[in-house]
């Protein structure tokens, strides 16, 4: 693994974040899941993932400045430890490990940063692994977790995803441009938010958009990229959330060529062409500067 630092039996894995470029909300399926239609991109903001393999026994840790106040809840429903048991289930490797994670990337931001963690640990586990399952087996393990884990457990930096994120087509990277996260501080709910998705369409208030069929050749170019990126999420959260509206309108009052909310939320990112110029913000939002 390109990304993978082994030493002996403990791994570590930078667990980038990603944004949506776009994110269509499809066709309900009869078991409750949506279909979904994305455009992937890993950015350069990235959680620090440590695997440890042990004899026995199991453990997890999370610190870091975007960890928050109340912490992550119960250890078993952490999305790192679920990749880390399911690896083992699948496997039956390895015995015990001791995940440790230095958290960046804002919890509940729309910014993958959980399933990121999840898509670490499977790799770090892999790359140490006596008996390596290899990526197909990784993708299905991935898919097991939630719809951002297939992308962020692979190698791509770019990708379409369909079905619930398992259906991955991959993308040429477009060139790097600075990035600018814009992070309220209030976090979004991805239960209610698919639940306000369904209620604005039951009242007409949100089409299902019949789009065109995405060119996946044009979309290692920013202006592709522009053309079609839209966030069905985003609508029905700004309404409930106006500060979401206000940090799409600074961006584009910037200059940024990209200004949307990714995933269901909170975090919105723009897009520059070059240095971004300083925002006219409220102060309780909180700014990050990274890059694709």
């Amino acid at each position: 693994m390109s990304d993978a630092i082994a030493t002996g039996s403990e791994v570590q894995v930078q667990a980038q974040a990603k944004v949506n470029l776009r994110l269509r909300v499809l066709e309900r399926e009869p078991g409750g899941y949506h279909q979904l239609e994305s455009i992937f991109l890993r950015i350069a903001l990235a959680d620090l993932v440590r695997v440890r393999v042990l004899p026995s026994g199991r453990s997890l840790d999370c610190a870091g400045p975007a960890m928050p106040a109340a912490g992550l809840g119960r250890v078993e429903d952490n999305l790192a430890w679920r990749a880390a048991a399911a690896y083992a289930e699948a496997s039956g490797w390895p015995r015990g490990f001791a995940i440790a994670i230095e958290k960046h990337i804002p919890v509940g931001g729309g910014l993958g940063g959980g399933s990121a963690d999840a898509g670490a640990v499977l790799r770090a586990l892999d790359a140490i692994a006596p008996h390596p399952l290899g990526d197909q087996a990784l993708a299905a393990l991935a898919f097991t977790l939630g719809s951002d884990v297939p992308f962020l457990a692979s190698r791509l930096t770019s990708a379409i995803g369909r079905g619930r994120g398992e259906r991955l087509e991959p993308l040429p990277a477009p060139p790097a441009r600075p990035l600018v996260l814009v992070i309220p501080p209030f976090a979004v709910n991805t239960g209610e938010a698919y639940g306000w998705v369904a209620a604005a369409r039951a009242a007409g208030a949100l089409p299902m958009h019949a789009d065109p069929p995405l060119d996946a050749r044009a979309l290692g170019r920013w202006d592709a990229l522009a053309r079609v990126a839209a966030n069905d999420f985003e609508p029905v959260v700004a309404t409930r959330h106006p500060e979401i509206t206000a940090a799409v309108r600074a961006l584009r009052d910037a200059g940024a060529t990209i200004a949307m909310m990714s995933g269901s939320g909170s975090t919105v990112f723009g897009v520059f062409e070059g240095p971004p110029p300083a925002l006219a913000l409220p102060t309780e939002f909180r700014v990050v500067r990274t890059s694709s």
